[in-house]
């Protein structure tokens, strides 16, 4: 993820400056069956965000059941009020995989020869902004996920309470909804400190990985470019 960061910080200077219409980019015939996969994926972005801005946690109950092991009420209470919020972690973690997916189609796009990603960028502008809104929403997301460590408090307590009543050969419902496989690949997501941004770079690190015969400065140069432009319009308004 280290390499990503480099490639979306590289000095402005070296890239050249094109406008980006954001507010009037409306996709060609070209740009459309893209345009609508991402589009499909950015529309529940807005949602996710209020959803984990929203995400106040469990963190009293947690401790009361902690702190009274012995109560069976207390227990069932933070219990109860763990698992909404894990399937709310799924969702959240899910999304990621649909955005991943949204990234290496919109990198296929934004890179394949004859064209320079400099000039899919100016020809696909419709494409450019929802790389843009890529960005934008990983940035919110992993901002407000830092700000809020009752996420990663919520997820351990109902990992040791999914392993406590396993070894009690006890199943629970919501293993249902969130089995051990997915507990797992979610307890991965959320260790990171940018997850989002850390799937950013898991797509892309496959993307080249699965295009070895595109030269790889087409894919870093399509970063870095992008993250150029946007840093350049923000900084001329």
């Amino acid at each position: 993820m280290g390499n990503l960061l480099k490639v979306l910080t590289r000095e402005i200077e070296n890239y050249p400056h094109f406008f980006l219409d954001f507010e009037n980019a409306q996709p060609t015939e070209g740009e459309r069956e893209v345009w609508n996969q991402i589009s499909a994926v950015l529309q529940d972005s807005e949602s996710m965000l209020a959803d984990l801005q929203a995400y106040k946690g469990a963190g009293q109950e947690i401790r009361d059941a902690i702190q009274n092991p012995n109560d069976i009420q207390l227990q069932e209470r933070a219990w109860n009020s763990v698992c909404p919020l894990v399937v709310r972690l799924k969702r959240f973690y899910e999304f990621s995989l649909r955005l991943e997916k949204a990234l290496q189609s919109l990198l296929e796009s934004l890179t394949c020869p004859p064209y320079t990603p400099t000039q899919h960028l100016e020809r696909e502008q419709a494409l450019a902004k929802e790389f843009a809104e890529i960005l934008h929403f990983t940035l919110r997301f992993d901002e407000l996920k830092m700000r809020n460590p009752a996420i990663q408090n919520d997820f351990s307590y109902y990992r040791r309470t999914i392993s406590r009543n396993r070894i009690n050969n006890m199943h629970l419902d919501i293993e249902n909804e969130v089995n051990n496989e997915m507990a797992n690949r979610m307890s991965l997501f959320y260790a990171e400190a940018t997850p989002m941004l850390k799937t950013l770079s898991n797509a892309t690190t496959h993307f080249v990985s699965e295009n070895k015969t595109l030269p790889i400065e087409n894919t870093t140069d399509c970063l870095s470019t992008m993250a150029s432009v946007c840093k350049v319009m923000l900084e001329t308004p």
